[in-house]
């Protein structure tokens, strides 16, 4: 499967995939650079180092365990002491600079950052949950770039990561290969693979690190084999490397600190790889919705995608569900999203469109907060309008909202809360309603 792709401005490309949710790849960029019949030869093809990539714990069971051998220029372990760096505006659990409040909570889209800013530079923690060092909970960003990360690289020691973008396209280049990502796709990036971040415009999305076990697709129960976001659909790369010589940083995110060292070389030189320990992207759009086809709504978690179990069953470290194009056909049902408390917290952005919940102040980039038992529904408008439409078929058009959703309450950061962009006057969407 080929995608095309400008990896630099105006250079046109061709990206080649290899299609499935948890299969077993194997890519090499080179001829005969995988070994055959074992792992780890005492010499290796092409005079390549062998190194494993252990996502889960050695003694995971089988249909969990994760992991994935590189077979590269230089081994990873080749580096200089890491030292500390600045964070930034980037947090990590426990999230405790402010308390947090019951409130129901919403931004506006964050500016582009004035000045040349890479993905690193411009990333900003707008909430979390949990801490890294228990592994579980999550962290939501922003990430806003205007230029490529070229001599900088990122790795992610607490945690996996999906992006979610918003505004312009991403050329993902991670050890094992490149994912171009465009708004109405995501990408999942895992623990500790090493990447950088190109960009062909102002760029700017949502990203999600999942402290927790590793992202999977939900089950589906009494739907059946067939329905929601199908494995076919989820692409991961093919080998590509880069041999590269010069001075270059690599920043690893640890502990919920930003750390940096230097290097002599690319960090993404393997040249070879084999396993199931792999980053991959996924075009919304291919998601089969299930919806209802008589009266009233099923709930929300019939729209999920990717889910990140807690150990509870049924009870998710983070949900990732989506709220695509669909036909609303509901007989003598109000159809937006009924009102509404909920055990879990619910942290939702919009990529493009309208939301059917609020006819307006909900901008795509935004971000929204409902936390655990926080009154939340459609606003007046909203309400109205619904109220008294014509219960005929009509599709719901123009709009890609998501949610994280989550056992967990989600604590804005302080950044957050002293944002520009908090809309201060939130509630009032819900002014205005009339006892009948």
């Amino acid at each position: 499967m080929k995608s095309r792709l400008k990896s630099k401005p105006g250079k046109q490309s061709m990206l080649a995939y290899q299609s499935g949710f948890g299969n077993t790849f194997s890519s090499e960029a080179l001829n005969g650079a995988l070994p055959v019949g074992q792992n780890s030869p005492q010499r290796t093809p092409h005079g390549l180092y062998p190194e494993v990539i252990s996502g889960t714990a050695f003694t995971a069971p089988r249909a969990e365990n994760q992991s994935v051998w590189l077979y590269k220029l230089r081994p990873s372990a080749m580096h200089r002491p890491y030292r500390r760096i600045a964070n930034g505006l980037v947090r990590s659990g426990p999230f405790d600079e402010l308390e947090t409040p019951p409130n129901r909570l919403r931004w506006n889209p964050l500016p582009m950052p004035a000045k040349p800013a890479d993905f690193i530079d411009a990333l900003a923690t707008l909430a979390g949950s949990g801490d890294a060092a228990s592994q579980s909970g999550i962290a939501v960003h922003i990430y806003r770039a205007n230029r490529s990360m070229t001599d900088r690289y990122f790795t992610n020691a607490d945690g996996e990561m999906m992006f979610v973008p918003q505004q312009g396209a991403l050329l993902l280049f991670t050890e094992l290969g490149k994912l171009e990502v465009r708004p109405g796709e995501i990408a999942v990036i895992p623990r500790g693979m090493k990447f950088k971040v190109i960009v062909e415009s102002p760029s700017r999305g949502y990203l999600c690190e999942n402290y927790g076990q590793a992202l999977r697709l939900p089950e589906l129960g009494p739907i059946g084999a067939q329905g929601l976001a199908q494995t076919r659909d989820f692409l991961a790369p093919v080998a590509a490397y880069e041999d590269t010589s010069g001075k270059c940083q690599v920043v690893a995110k640890f502990q919920g600190g930003l750390w940096a060292t230097e290097l002599r070389h690319s960090p993404l030189d393997a040249v070879a790889w084999h396993g199931d320990y792999v980053p991959y992207k996924y075009d919304l759009a291919k998601f089969m919705v299930i919806n209802t086809v008589s009266f009233d709504h099923p709930d929300p978690s019939i729209f999920t995608v990717l889910t990140s179990p807690s150990g509870q069953p049924g009870v998710a470290n983070c949900d990732f569900v989506i709220f695509p194009p669909r036909w609303m056909v509901a007989e003598h049902t109000f159809r937006p999203p009924w009102f509404h408390r909920n055990v879990m917290s619910e942290l939702m952005g919009l990529v493009h469109g309208v939301y059917d919940a609020k006819a307006e102040g909900f901008l795509p980039g935004g971000v929204s907060i409902h936390n655990c038992m926080s009154a939340h529904g459609p606003d007046v408008a909203t309400f109205d309008k619904a109220s008294a439409a014509e219960l005929k078929p009509h599709k719901i058009e123009n709009t890609l909202a998501f949610m994280w959703e989550s056992r967990w309450v989600f604590r804005p950061t302080k950044f957050a809360l002293h944002s520009k962009e908090l809309q201060k006057d939130y509630d009032r969407v819900w002014d205005g309603f009339r006892k009948l």
